[in-house]
């Protein structure tokens, strides 16, 4: 059985959002069926809807941090009741058998994630799945998070994307006290990266192009401002940085950033350019045993960790709240780093 939703979908690569019908369906057994409040505009989605990584399948109705109330459960499902407040993120199932959904890794699933739009939809409501640019949404259990009740809502919903995206490798590389560590860009990603390593102790650089952002970047935490077009300042950071996270999801040449870590650094990137970087230099990395690596979101159980940080702390995103109708000015804008930093639809709009 399916209900009708509305929602706003791109039709193609060229043409704007706009108002579109969805099926959903009604809550299965180990289904929760939320009302969507907020829905955080990721860079993401902006290059699925132009099709920028060349997979795209339409209609497209993207979204992938939504924040709403439960509405309605299925009969077996034990974790979540009506009222709750609960988040989705980048992912509504996986093949859950895997090592690497065992482990908590749903994000990693060897047979291939679910994600919450543009990915087949194993209940086979649609074709494709359509994500939090709409007003309701079903979900299994499994892949729903409790948002806790101290955080603001608008400002929770990019923590579904940017906050775990963030979280998820300054954990798993150990920041905290004692450390040194650089974050790349000053934007949706990067102002979430920022807070979430200042709050865990780290002694925070942040590397940024525009000496217009060096007052937001101590507001939110920075302990260093790097200009990364000076060359001087670049060379005072050198061989100094435990673990750097770059979050610029446009080609930028990672050799200054490599030449920032001390011996043994690792390089994380969580940025997905459109463009291939420029090539690496192996001798810098040789001689210092320093990596360069990547992260994909995070696990489920790893997302309600971070939330429950983010509470503990009371860490949101900074955000622009936007209605629904202005959505493609939103992307323009959102290409021009015209945001701080974070547009957020409120979904009473549709």
């Amino acid at each position: 059985m399916t209900f009708t939703v509305a929602a706003y979908a791109a039709q193609s690569a060229t043409s704007p959002l706009a108002p579109f019908s969805i099926p959903r369906r009604e809550p299965g057994p180990t289904d929760v069926k939320i009302d969507i409040q907020y829905c955080g505009v990721c860079h993401s989605d902006l290059h699925f809807v132009r099709n920028e990584w060349k997979f795209s399948a339409y209609p497209l109705v993207p979204g992938h941090e939504i924040v709403g109330r439960v509405s309605a459960v299925g009969g077996k499902v034990n974790k979540f009741k009506v009222g709750d407040v609960v988040g989705v993120g980048c992912m509504v199932d996986s093949c859950r058998t895997c090592p690497s959904c065992k482990e908590g890794l749903e994000n990693y699933c060897e047979a291939g994630s679910t994600f919450t739009y543009n990915g087949p939809d194993k209940h086979g409501t649609a074709a494709m799945t359509y994500g939090g640019y709409s007003k309701v949404m079903t979900v299994d259990q499994d892949f729903v998070v409790k948002v806790p009740g101290n955080l603001d809502l608008a400002g929770a919903a990019p923590l579904l994307c940017a906050g775990i995206t963030t979280y998820s490798p300054l954990r798993y590389w150990g920041v905290g006290k004692g450390q040194r560590v650089g974050i790349v860009g000053l934007g949706g990603l990067g102002h979430m990266g920022l807070k979430l390593a200042h709050a865990m102790g780290a002694h925070v650089t942040l590397f940024t192009t525009s000496p217009g952002k060096v007052a937001d970047a101590n507001r939110l935490g920075a302990d260093e401002i790097v200009i990364s077009r000076d060359e001087k300042q670049m060379e005072k950071v050198g061989n100094s940085l435990d673990f750097v996270l770059d979050t610029v999801s446009m080609a930028h040449d990672l050799n200054p950033l490599i030449n920032a870590l001390r011996r043994d650094g690792t390089l994380c990137l969580v940025g997905a350019p459109e463009h291939p970087h420029p090539p690496l230099m192996v001798f810098p990395m040789l001689f210092k045993r320093r990596s360069v690596s990547a992260s994909l979101i995070g696990g489920i159980k790893e997302t309600q960790e971070m939330l429950d940080f983010c509470g503990k702390h009371n860490i949101v995103s900074d955000i622009e709240k936007i209605p629904m109708s202005g959505i493609n000015a939103a992307y323009e804008r959102m290409l021009k780093s015209d945001v701080k930093y974070r547009f957020v639809i409120d979904m009473a709009s549709i």
